[in-house]
């Protein structure tokens, strides 16, 4: 069982969408009055400069009372979203030919003057010295 599972003693339903470095964690808790609320728990997995990772989280409480128009509003920019720009995502980093940025640049700025080759150097073994 991992941290996440046994974090909260009254979670009663949930389901787990991973996608990509993001998790979203869908579950159903209960009030100590013994009603039902909806949690919704993105978690994303960030790596440190010396390989270990730690995870960013954040939470939103979702309600019975609030249910319906969360569903209509969510459903509505949904699919503005998709009918705006289609079910292809279109980030930079999904495209085939995607080249980062720097490494444009690093490529593009060479010129003749900044390549310089070896015949301008002196050969020198290391006895000479």
């Amino acid at each position: 069982m991992s941290d996440y599972e046994t974090m909260d003693k009254e979670e009663i339903y949930s389901k787990v969408l991973r996608a990509g470095r993001r998790t979203y964690f869908f579950d159903v808790r209960a009030t100590k009055a013994g009603d039902y609320y909806l949690t919704v728990t993105e978690s994303k997995k960030f790596t440190n400069d010396d390989g270990s990772f730690h995870y960013k989280k954040h939470k939103i409480y979702l309600y019975k009372e609030d249910f319906t128009e969360f569903k209509e509003i969510l459903a509505e920019m949904t699919d503005y979203i998709i009918n705006e720009k289609g079910q292809e995502v279109i980030s930079e980093r999904h495209q085939r030919d995607f080249k980062r940025e720097d490494d444009f640049v690093a490529k593009e700025a060479k010129t003749p003057e900044d390549t310089t080759t070896t015949e301008s150097f002196t050969d020198i073994s290391f006895d000479d010295i």
